[in-house]
């Protein structure tokens, strides 16, 4: 889990170059021998999925124990952010100055993520913006 500057696919289709800095899920990275090397990055928000949008819950004890705020929040997992690594998108996380990652999710939870992720991208129900 990394802070990272995430752009919305609704927003890149308006035109923005940038969005806003949150907790993100790092879930796929390219070898680390190809240069330059690209990640796939997922934004976690407090908003509940609705309609088009697909999310998977973060418990409680995990968002605890990572650091986020008490609120639900859910990683979302039908849209998603290629970038290159590392990259300026990456902000620190507030109250740790230099951290730039939350830490990490709970191997089950991740596989849960991915095997979700992974499904959507399949079936071409998944959207992307390229930073």
């Amino acid at each position: 889990m990394i802070r990272y500057d995430y752009l919305w696919t609704r927003e890149a289709a308006a035109g923005r170059d940038q969005g806003k800095e949150r907790p993100a899920c790092l879930v796929a990275a390219m070898d680390p021998v190809v240069s330059p090397r690209f990640v796939v990055i997922l934004p976690i928000t407090h908003t509940a999925p609705g309609n088009d949008t697909v999310g998977i819950e973060i418990p409680a004890k995990v968002r605890q124990a990572i650091g986020l705020d008490d609120a639900p929040s859910w990683i979302i997992v039908s849209e998603h952010n290629v970038d290159e690594w590392p990259n300026g998108g990456l902000a620190p996380v507030p109250g740790r100055p230099g951290a730039f990652s939350y830490g990490f999710i709970p191997p089950r939870l991740f596989a849960q993520v991915k095997d979700k992720f992974l499904e959507l991208y399949r079936r071409k129900q998944n959207s992307g913006v390229r930073r």
